[in-house]
């Protein structure tokens, strides 16, 4: 059974370690790299998720059978008050066809749509993927240029939004 929670301050251990399997076992699928955030100190992975409490961010794991399988994060746009953005979406391989990715997904788009936030935003590695296929079939629509999914990459990012005020 998957379930979903919010990260809560004192989970940063667990969220640093998800994390960093997350770039590991996927790193075409993130603007970030396993070289970059491995380094942190645990003072940076710790004010990473003190930043939930003041509101403007969310972050979920899903949990298969107990084990934490999953995560997700949600950050409000400071410059657009109805748009929210997607980050670090990942699912442990064990995991995947669970159900843990919608499950985080409909979390995502629950919290967003709380917060008032009227488009859903984010940006995924372009191919022919379950990543790719779970976004469109939620009602996530291509909503600009392909860019790089980061510099020096050959691969490149489709970035996506999904309207919340409109009937799903």
């Amino acid at each position: 059974m998957i379930t979903l929670h919010a990260i809560e301050p004192g989970e940063w251990p667990l969220y640093r370690d998800l994390r960093l399997q997350a770039l590991a076992e996927s790193p075409d699928a993130f603007g970030s790299t396993l070289e970059a955030e491995a380094g942190r100190a645990d003072e940076a992975w710790s004010s990473r998720i003190a930043t939930l409490a003041a509101g403007q961010d969310q972050a979920f794991f899903a949990r298969h059978n107990e084990a934490v399988c999953g995560l997700v994060w949600c950050k409000l746009a400071a410059q657009e008050p109805e748009r929210a953005d997607l980050y670090q979406m990942w699912v442990a391989p064990a995991s995947r066809g669970q159900g843990a990715g919608r499950a985080l997904l409909d979390g995502a788009i629950a919290w967003a749509a709380a917060q008032g936030a009227k488009c859903l935003c984010l940006g995924v590695t372009v191919g022919d993927t379950p990543a790719m296929h779970l976004y469109r079939s939620v009602g996530f629509r291509p909503s600009g240029p392909v860019e790089p999914l980061r510099e020096g990459s050959r691969l490149t990012s489709q970035p996506m939004a999904l309207r919340l005020d409109a009937a799903r």
